[in-house]
């Protein structure tokens, strides 16, 4: 069993890894742990060792608010999301933001660009000033990020995605159903070469593979695949329309894993006198509020971002308030809005 398992309490009580923890691994009194921690040039170089050994065992991170608040509640909530850019996690912030804000909470916000490393950063920052819940898009994988918010005893919310073993509570949709409802989608509708349009993020990863299964499963040639890395623009989106209709002509159905990558390849399609859809159908995801409104309007994959916003902040609320949470995992689901361009 890990260290930061043996310790591991209820988060509804004083579950948080302590200095007292730390210097207990590491065999020193916490106060000559706390100076290690503060003021490493003070101590020798082996007890350092002894005591940064015992932080990256346990995921303790030191509380750069104690002594100051009147009380236990911050009355903060951190959100750490990748972009706010013309992004699908939008609705989600404004609902979360305003449900926090109506119960007198405040919102705390961080921007990852989809950066691991960023990520870890903001997450060390967030804990450190002991917030009253922190909200996550998507699911923290194995690594010192997650082992940091287990070690906080902080109440946390993943959303945008699903896992049967959350770090404590999760609000989201499985995305490999989104891969495998969008392929049987176009083959229903009679396509017969399918192309994807993808960034590169896990989750759009979970969505493509899905696609591509259910594509050879229904007898279809292995869908042409166009990866945007991390830019994800219109520009892109155009770029990666362009290598399709070059390499793969054949192809009459093309998934995109956002709307601004669908807005890009209908621009590319335009410009190529490509007829949408009766040559080539294009589907989006996050139905971003301005593509209905666009002629043609986009198909897309819509998520309920305002019902994840709002119940991650009640979730988050109760938790902060000693209450306990009945059904931590939330599946919101999904939906497919048939417009012009499928």
């Amino acid at each position: 069993m890990s260290d930061i398992e043996s310790n591991k309490r209820s988060r509804r009580g004083s579950g948080a890894i302590t200095l007292h923890d730390v210097a207990r691994l590491a065999g020193v009194s916490p106060i000559t742990a706390s100076r290690a921690i503060n003021k490493p040039e003070q101590v020798s170089p082996e007890l350092l060792k002894k005591v940064e050994d015992a932080v990256a065992r346990t995921g303790y991170v030191p509380n750069r608010m104690a002594g100051g608040l009147a009380s236990s509640r911050s009355k903060l909530i951190a959100a750490v999301v990748p972009s706010t850019v013309i992004s699908v996690f939008n609705e989600t912030i404004e609902a979360l933001n305003n449900t926090l804000f109506d119960a007198g909470y405040q919102l705390m916000l961080g921007q990852s660009a989809y950066s691991a490393d960023r990520e870890e950063l903001l997450l060390d920052s967030v804990i450190g000033r002991r917030p009253d819940g922190i909200f996550l898009t998507g699911v923290m994988q194995p690594g010192k990020g997650r082992t940091r918010l287990m070690a906080a005893g902080i109440p946390v919310v993943e959303t945008w995605d699903l896992t049967p073993t959350p770090i404590d509570m999760l609000i989201g949709f499985s995305h490999s159903d989104i891969g495998l409802a969008v392929a049987k989608y176009f083959i229903e509708k009679g396509r017969k070469q399918l192309a994807v349009i993808r960034a590169g993020d896990e989750r759009a990863d979970r969505r493509t593979v899905a696609f591509i299964a259910a594509a050879i499963e229904a007898g279809l040639p292995k869908p042409f695949i166009v990866n945007v890395g991390s830019e994800r623009s219109i520009r892109s989106g155009r770029q990666a329309m362009a290598e399709i209709l070059s390499k793969a002509p054949k192809s009459d159905a093309v998934f995109c894993s956002s709307d601004l990558l669908a807005l890009g390849a209908l621009t590319e399609s335009r410009a190529q006198k490509i007829n949408v859809p009766n040559q080539i159908a294009l589907m989006g995801f996050g139905d971003v509020p301005f593509v209905a409104d666009m002629l043609p309007a986009l198909s897309t994959v819509r998520i309920n971002g305002g019902k994840i916003g709002e119940i991650a902040a009640q979730y988050l609320m109760d938790r902060a308030e000693g209450k306990t949470i009945a059904d931590p995992i939330v599946n919101v689901g999904f939906s497919i809005i048939e417009r012009d361009t499928a």
